[in-house]
């Protein structure tokens, strides 16, 4: 990607606090056209962020936590500029990271990185225990003894600083008649089981029990507005509402048993979907988010909020099949997720532009119909959004940052910077 010569240098402070200036994503006309102006001079495929829209998106989770602070989840964003001046504003604090390599590197700017997944990586863990400021800066996500016992295999307790951990206790809905609802990752269910473990953990020299967090997924993962599925929201909403209650009690049982063995910094759970309602259980100290920053479109399906799409990717027609098709080079960005229409990309911009039901969105050719396609011509631009937020990351280099009309800044991605974590 090429920019002008007096575009701000990425290594500046990024401005996110002060409001959003105008609100123009109410008006798609206005909104793409604008973009499409301001990097009409970048190659194809150009990955644009809407400033004002991440202002509004950034402002936006903050008056939902209603003070609750939130931690930002690198997974959803993957670009170190956009994390940096978000722990600049009040209200964020501390990064949740998917992999531990990924937080011993995000550890050397950051000194509060919890890992949100288990690890084995020994390699990893290796340079962790081996390392006294990242061990004071990082912590690990535990749910198995053996998690520990690999570890103290690796360096002993009285060899090594000692390793911070968060417990990670199931919040899933046991639900009497449909059963297991939410995200299969703890096996830690019961305020037994937590308890039980933390007992252990509490007792195990070399480790100190610092956190404990509980995902509710089925909350925070899964749109009750989505549209054209209104007997599916309908069940969702009383899914939800039944699952946070019994959540809410059980989580305030395991988290007053746990500080009787620990003192515990901080009680994580929620995710962008859920925060007013995890903003609600006394028990949480913090919320994590991020999708809601860049607002893929799966976050368009919720009744709480309205996500301004504040990231967008813009792809080049390359040939006309037939009069009524217009072909895009590249576009086929699949979220991951169960496989279905919802985790595919959405052409935005023209309006009334549809994917080919038995081609859909190609690995290196998409083509399109639709009302607009007969208006297309080679060279003309398609604006994309993509399912999830941080996975548009993976694809490309950079975004070009969008504010006033014109590209004021450019900031590499974790692919930009050489990283590919998982």
């Amino acid at each position: 990607m090429t920019v002008p010569g007096d575009v701000r240098p990425a290594g500046r402070p990024l401005d996110l606090g002060r409001p959003a200036v105008s609100e123009p994503w109410h008006q798609p006309e206005t909104f793409w056209a604008g973009l499409g102006a301001a990097v009409a001079h970048l190659s194809a495929p150009v990955a644009v962020l809407s400033l004002d829209a991440l202002r509004w998106n950034a402002q936006d989770l903050l008056r939902r936590a209603g003070g609750t602070p939130l931690r930002v989840a690198s997974k959803s964003i993957r670009v170190r500029g956009i994390m940096d001046a978000l722990l600049t504003l009040p209200g964020f604090r501390g990064i949740f990271a998917f992999t531990l390599p990924e937080a011993l590197w995000l550890a050397a700017d950051c000194d509060d990185v919890v890992v949100g997944y288990p690890s084995a990586d020994r390699t990893a863990l290796g340079h962790l225990l081996a390392d006294e400021r990242l061990a004071a800066r990082v912590t690990l996500m535990i749910d198995d003894e053996s998690q520990l016992d690999l570890i103290d295999s690796l360096s002993p307790a009285d060899r090594r600083p000692p390793v911070r951990v968060c417990l990670d206790a199931d919040a899933s809905w046991q639900a009497p008649v449909l059963g297991f609802i939410g995200t299969r990752r703890s096996p830690l269910h019961s305020p037994d089981d937590a308890v039980a473990l933390a007992r252990h953990i509490a007792a195990r020299p070399g480790f100190t029990l610092v956190g404990l967090m509980m995902y509710e997924g089925q909350v925070a993962g899964v749109g009750d507005a989505v549209q054209g599925a209104a007997p599916m929201n309908t069940v969702m909403r009383w899914v939800q509402s039944r699952s946070m209650a019994e959540l809410r009690q059980r989580r305030g049982a395991i988290t007053g048993r746990i500080r009787e063995l620990a003192d515990l910094e901080f009680v994580n759970g929620g995710g962008t979907g859920s925060i007013e309602a995890t903003a609600a259980d006394p028990a949480v100290t913090e919320i994590t988010a991020g999708s809601g920053l860049f607002a893929g479109h799966l976050f368009d399906g919720y009744r709480a909020f309205s996500p301004a799409p504040a990231a967008a990717v813009a792809f080049d027609v390359v040939r006309r099949p037939s009069p009524d098709v217009a072909t895009i080079l590249g576009g086929g960005w699949i979220a991951s997720g169960p496989p279905g229409p919802s985790r595919v990309p959405q052409p935005v911009w023209p309006p009334g532009l549809r994917l080919l039901p038995r081609e859909g969105a190609g690995e290196v050719q998409t083509p399109l119909s639709g009302r607009s396609a007969a208006g297309l011509t080679v060279g003309d631009r398609v604006w994309f959004r993509h399912a999830k937020s941080g996975e548009l990351s993976e694809r490309v280099n950079e975004f070009a940052l969008v504010d006033g009309g014109s590209v004021t800044a450019v900031l590499p991605t974790y692919r930009g910077e050489g990283k590919s974590f998982l």
